[in-house]
């Protein structure tokens, strides 16, 4: 996927092997009353928007090889329903610390990555989320920056491409984001 759609490949030089980060901000949630901020479930247009967002990372061919998400309803709920896309969803762990968690905390959780995984998804929200990926971008290809830049909107996903030997080596500016997409469902 690139800003346009394309698959697009791409990173940064540096020694390792190629490894790509797919940041999913969970998809639109509801505000029912009286629900905790925690606890908001996915709203129709997220019950809509998740699938497109799985469809959007299969066809892309953005099937991870374990996925990190928060632990809030919203996120969870679009983990499963985006993972659902494959047979037999790709292993998923919940962390709390990716719940209301700033770049540099999201960072120290991905640099926690076991080495074997190449590709690392990360469901969470925002703010933290689009800082992440402008924290980690050194460029981008066509105008994926200035997309992040400009709004991170719910459903969106970002991919950031580097080398490295293992996660814990991912710095600021390291990684080339190859697209920025914001799936729709019909």
């Amino acid at each position: 996927m690139t800003a346009g759609g394309a698959a697009a490949t791409g990173g940064t030089a540096s020694d390792g092997p190629p490894r790509r980060l797919v940041v999913l901000r969970h998809a639109k949630s509801a505000w029912p009353h009286g629900v905790p901020d925690h606890e908001r479930p996915l709203g129709p247009r997220g019950l809509r928007d998740a699938p497109a967002a799985g469809r959007a990372l299969a066809e892309a061919g953005c099937r991870p090889d374990l996925a990190l998400c928060s632990t809030a309803v919203r996120a969870r709920d679009t983990w499963a329903l985006a993972g659902a896309r494959w047979d037999p969803p790709p292993r998923a762990i919940f962390d709390a610390r990716l719940y209301g968690a700033d770049a540099p905390e999201l960072l120290d959780v991905v640099r926690e990555t076991p080495d074997e995984v190449g590709t690392l998804l990360l469901v969470g929200h925002n703010p933290g989320l689009e800082e992440l990926v402008l924290h980690l971008a050194g460029a981008g290809l066509g105008d994926a920056l200035d997309q992040v830049r400009l709004k991170f909107p719910t459903s969106a996903i970002a991919v950031l491409t580097w080398h490295g030997p293992h996660w814990r080596a991912l710095t600021p500016g390291a990684a080339l984001l190859t697209s920025m997409t914001v799936p729709r469902g019909a």
